[in-house]
């Protein structure tokens, strides 16, 4: 799982970060490193969808929060990515 998208939620599901703390726990929990670029395009990618938003904390590092709507979708993708490693680990044992 490479989508900084689900890798962004799935990191603010457990509490509220600022960019680089997301950055560090992406890198702790999927072993992928996300750069700047690609992490704060995913930020404003959700923050436009309504699924993260800045938590009005005023802190040197904006941090920020999932939406109950974020939580929302990220659970939609993990049951639709549980049913394919389902899929894909039936299949192995078929193989």
């Amino acid at each position: 799982m490479s989508d900084p998208t689900l890798l962004v939620l799935s990191s603010l599901a457990e509490g509220d970060k600022h960019g680089y703390a997301m950055m560090q726990d992406i890198e702790t929990f999927a072993g992928i490193r996300l750069g700047p670029g690609t992490l704060y395009g995913a930020i404003t990618r959700l923050e436009s969808e309504g699924w993260i938003r800045p938590t009005g904390l005023k802190t040197r590092r904006q941090p920020y929060t999932i939406t109950p709507s974020g939580r929302a979708h990220l659970q939609k993708e993990l049951a639709e990515l549980q049913q394919i490693v389902k899929v894909g680990l039936s299949r192995m044992k078929h193989a």
